[in-house]
């Protein structure tokens, strides 16, 4: 019998995923203190559809919330929060900096960073800086999300990102050691790229960056780069095991603070999605391994 593309990468991925996630450990089993919850949330990066075709989707699939760029302009912002509230979504935001110099990303960041605060979402998840600022020049953008933050009662967290402040587990460490209140969004993934490794040779800094840790894009990455093609094949069994173990470290230091922790499956269309030659044909179907990592996370972790 013939097959089509898309179901000979659903029926190879089922076949896969067993054998793999079979071959996981299983995390210490820890009884979470009063106050611990897991949300999961659905990014919208590579969805084609209106706002509201996305939540409807998210929803049937079985998400908490969405994690999204906060809109621009009054008309996606009233979108947004219509849908929303109509496939009764948590919303994760997600805000930054631009510009050509430091000051312009520090003028940038102030008006983002509040406009999106005045909103409330769950969380805010920063892309601000640049890999190249001084220590002093992150540093200050640091401090004014702690600042803005603690004022307004809305977490707001540095992700893990290359080409943004923290873009190595060397260099977070030392903003770890300033900022007693730094918080993350660890997207270990890109750490991965950076030190072309899985990182078996930092252990203490990382483990340092885990007990920071508050959001979590769970994409899993390699040492050559951030996103493997298909998390279910078995030959990224490597890469599966040693993102699950930071992930589990990271849900068991919050389920004995009894603390929430938030997640977003985060695994991106072109080109972080491996495609084809002169096609660009996906090699795999981006939706459908996002809904599998929310569902391992929740059969692993709740």
């Amino acid at each position: 019998m013939k097959q089509t593309r898309r179901q000979f990468i659903t029926t190879a991925s089922a076949a896969s995923a067993g054998l793999v996630l079979s071959s996981m450990n299983l995390p210490e089993k820890v009884v979470p203190k009063k106050g611990f919850s897991l949300n999961i949330y659905a990014t919208r990066w590579g969805f084609k559809g209106s706002m509201d075709a996305f939540c409807k989707q998210a929803k049937q699939e079985g998400y908490d919330g969405i994690e999204d760029w906060f809109p621009h302009n009054k008309a996606d912002e009233e979108a947004l929060y219509e849908a929303l509230e109509k496939h009764n979504l948590r919303f994760g935001a997600l805000t930054g900096s631009g510009g050509a110099d430091f000051n312009a990303h520090k003028e940038s960041y102030r008006d983002n960073l509040r406009k999106v605060i005045s909103r409330e979402p769950d969380f805010i998840n920063c892309h601000a800086g640049k890999d190249y600022f001084t220590f002093e020049e992150s540093k200050e953008l640091m401090e004014f999300a702690v600042q803005e933050s603690k004022a307004s009662g809305v977490p707001v967290y540095q992700e893990t990102h290359r080409g943004r402040m923290l873009f190595a587990p060397h260099i977070c460490s030392h903003f770890i050691d300033a900022i007693p209140d730094l918080r993350l969004t660890l997207d270990i993934s890109h750490w991965c790229v950076v030190s072309e490794s899985l990182l078996g040779n930092q252990k203490e800094t990382v483990n340092k960056a885990l007990r920071r840790t508050s959001h979590i894009h769970s994409r899993i990455g390699h040492e050559e780069g951030a996103q493997v093609s298909e998390p279910r094949a078995p030959e990224w069994q490597g890469a599966v095991n040693a993102h699950y173990a930071w992930w589990d470290k990271v849900v068991n230091y919050k389920k004995e603070a009894g603390e929430p922790l938030t997640m977003t499956t985060e695994f991106g269309p072109a080109n972080y999605m491996w495609t084809m030659p002169y096609t660009r044909q996906p090699l795999a179907d981006q939706w459908a391994i996002n809904v599998h990592m929310m569902q391992e996370w929740r059969k692993r972790y709740l």
